[in-house]
């Protein structure tokens, strides 16, 4: 099994996950405590270390690619100064991401309400960058 493969395997175990803003870990994941928790899985951070959406991008710029296939990260933002979001691509039209939520998902309670969760969506054409970690 290839690192990619074993991300997304990885990613497929979230999907139903509460969203919980600030969260990092399966009782509850943000964008980039889900996408950290991915790529931990497979040694492309290290297991210590927290990342923004914004880091993240800024980590992995120099990888940028034109077009999402799997294993990509897909970031969304006013513009590349100010990326609020990010998912991980399962193939070259679907990602895994946390989403519906924001800063006052704090608990399940809010995240049910909100229909806040870790989720499988068509990529959204409005994206500012994807980078591929896996190069």
């Amino acid at each position: 099994m290839t690192k990619i493969e074993l991300a997304i395997k990885v990613a497929w175990t979230f999907v139903g996950t509460f969203y919980r803003w600030g969260g990092d870990d399966p009782s509850g994941f943000d964008c980039s405590g889900l996408v950290v928790e991915i790529l931990k899985s497979v040694g492309l951070i290290p297991r210590k270390s927290d990342y923004t959406a914004k880091m993240l991008y800024y980590k992995f710029v120099g990888s940028r690619v034109s077009d999402p296939e799997a294993g990509c990260l897909v970031f969304w933002g006013k513009d590349e100064q100010h990326i609020t979001h990010v998912e991980f691509c399962i193939n070259d039209w679907q990602t895994i991401g946390a989403s519906g939520g924001g800063s006052s998902t704090t608990s399940e309670e809010a995240a049910i309400k909100q229909n806040a969760y870790v989720k499988v969506r068509p990529i959204r054409e409005n994206y500012i960058a994807i980078v591929n970690p896996f190069k």
